[in-house]
């Protein structure tokens, strides 16, 4: 009894030792680190990738996740420079380049920068016209990782690319821009026409000022304009007629 009674509190002692050491084994994916805070102070390396040990409840482990994070930016009202009002959104992909500071700098990065990209998103663009937001995306995408990296660089987390996605316009807008685009369709159809018709007579007057040259071309092209009625329409039946003797008589007159 005596022997049982000794190592009863041996057994319980070195059950709780290898509890605790089994929660002290962490093991990180190859994706993830773990920011150790250690008495309340965070230590210099983050850990990881593998198995760690975590001294709790000394150590306190935060799974931090180094892959590209994609956030839907949701509809934004925004009003244009031109005073037009547009529904937008927009997605953005960012990752965790440090994780240290996404921890100590920032309460809730995700949240963080989801706020920021909101609101950048409204300031950017409602300093652009409404021909700029639809066609000229890659500046304004541009600009506006620019900026949101630029405010997320304290952070430890880099902006890799920001898509605007759908820009919605109210119908009277469409409306407008449809009679718009249809306007210059009609524009650039009339200005081609009168640039084929100055070409044409350009020729016109190329072909007449090389007939002029010898009366005889005139007389050629006479018959072969008589050739060509001929094949074409075989009932048709021509009487030359010399220019001669119509002037005759006008002059008569």
């Amino acid at each position: 009894m005596q022997s049982g009674a000794f190592f009863s509190p041996l057994v319980i002692v070195a059950v709780i030792a290898i509890f605790f050491v089994l929660s002290w084994i962490k093991v990180l994916k190859e994706y993830e680190r773990g920011v150790i805070f250690r008495l309340g102070r965070v230590l210099d390396k983050p850990k990881g990738p593998g198995l760690i040990l975590v001294l709790s409840p000394i150590d306190k482990l935060v799974r931090i996740s180094l892959r590209t994070i994609v956030f839907d930016v949701p509809p934004q009202d925004i009003i244009t420079k031109d005073n037009v009002s547009v529904k937008v959104n927009a997605v953005v992909y960012f990752r965790v380049i440090d994780p240290k500071r996404a921890v100590i700098e920032v309460q809730d990065y995700m949240y963080a920068t989801s706020q920021l990209s909101q609101t950048t998103l409204r300031s950017v663009l409602g300093q652009a016209d409404l021909d700029e937001l639809l066609s000229a995306r890659d500046q304004l995408n541009s600009r506006l990782q620019s900026i949101i990296d630029e405010h997320t660089d304290p952070w430890g987390i880099k902006i890799s690319m920001v898509e605007i996605k759908h820009v919605d316009l109210p119908q009277e807008m469409q409306r407008a821009m449809a009679k718009q685009a249809e306007a210059e369709r009609e524009r650039r159809a009339k200005i081609i026409h009168a640039e084929g018709e100055n070409q044409a007579s350009a020729k016109l007057l190329e072909a007449a000022n090389t007939l002029s040259q010898n009366p005889a071309t005139i007389q050629l092209r006479y018959l072969q304009t008589l050739v060509e009625i001929g094949s074409e329409n075989s009932t048709t039946i021509i009487f030359p007629m010399p220019i001669d003797l119509l002037k005759g008589i006008f002059d008569k007159k």
